[in-house]
C-alpha cells in the first residue's frame, strides 16, 4: 500500500512538472528589461522568450512579435528550443508508460514486467527533467555573465524572468517524481514467484487420511483369527 502512494505521488509530481515545463517553454519571460541605475521609470520594457519578443508600454500595451527568422536565431536559442519541446515529448512519453506499470492500474496486472515497466517510466521522467534543467540553467548562468559584464551598457543589460524560475521548478519536481518512481518496491505482481514452500502458499496436497480426521487402519482390524486359537 505504501509503495502504491510513492508510486502515486511520483507520477502526480512528474505530471506537475511536465505542465510547469510547458508553461515555461512558451512563455516569453526568459530575459526582462533590468532596471538599473537611479531611474527606476521607464516608459518601456522588453522581455525575450524561446519562440518570441515582447515590449510593453508604461501605458499599458503589452506586444508580442514572433521571431521572423527561425535560421538566423542564436545556437544556443535552438538548442534551448529543442531541448524544452524534448523535455515535453519525453515527459508525455513517460506518463504513458508509468500507467501501465503503476499498481494503482490494471495494464499488464499479474504481470512479472509490471515494475520494470514502471522503473522504465521514471527513468525516462528523470531524462525529461534533464533536458529541462540543462536550458534553464545555462540561460541562467548567460544572464548572469551578461549582467555583470563591464562592457555592455546599463540600458541593455537584462535579468532572469519568471520563466527560468518555473523552468527550474518543473525540472525539480520532474526529477522528484521520478526518483519516487524508481524507487523499489516489495511485492509487486501479487501471486509471482511463490516457492512452493514459501509461507504465503498453502499446499494443496494432503494425505488421504487426513482431512477426514480418521486414523489409518491396523494391520491388526484385519485379521479375523487370533493368536490363541494357534496355541
Amino acid at each position: 500500500m505504501a509503495s502504491s502512494a510513492l508510486e502515486l505521488l511520483g507520477f502526480s509530481l512528474s505530471l506537475l512538472g511536465l505542465i510547469g515545463t510547458l508553461i515555461s517553454t512558451l512563455l516569453p519571460h526568459w530575459w526582462r528589461t533590468a532596471h538599473v541605475g537611479t531611474d527606476i521609470i521607464t516608459a518601456v520594457g522588453y522581455t525575450r522568450g524561446l519562440w518570441m519578443e515582447c515590449v510593453w508600454h508604461s501605458t499599458g500595451i503589452f506586444q508580442c512579435q514572433a521571431h521572423r527568422s527561425q535560421l538566423a536565431l542564436p545556437p544556443d536559442l535552438r538548442a534551448a528550443r529543442a531541448l524544452m519541446v524534448l523535455s515535453c515529448c519525453l515527459s508525455l512519453l513517460a506518463g504513458g508508460i508509468s500507467v501501465v506499470g503503476m499498481r494503482c492500474t490494471r495494464c499488464a496486472e499479474g504481470s512479472a514486467a509490471k515494475a520494470t515497466i514502471a522503473t522504465s517510466g521514471g527513468v525516462v521522467f528523470a531524462v525529461a527533467g534533464l533536458c529541462c534543467l540543462v536550458p534553464v540553467a545555462w540561460c541562467t548562468n548567460e544572464v548572469v555573465v551578461d549582467f555583470y559584464s563591464p562592457v555592455l551598457p546599463a540600458g541593455v543589460r537584462y535579468e532572469m524572468g519568471q520563466a527560468l524560475y518555473l523552468g527550474f521548478a518543473s525540472a525539480l519536481l520532474t526529477i522528484l517524481g521520478a526518483a519516487l518512481l524508481c524507487l523499489p518496491s516489495g511485492h509487486r505482481g501479487d501471486g509471482v514467484g511463490l516457492q512452493p514452500d514459501s509461507p504465503g502458499r498453502t499446499p494443496s496436497w494432503r494425505p488421504p487420511g487426513a482431512s477426514n480426521g480418521h486414523h489409518a487402519p491396523s494391520l491388526a482390524s484385519h485379521s479375523d483369527y487370533r493368536l490363541s486359537d494357534y496355541v
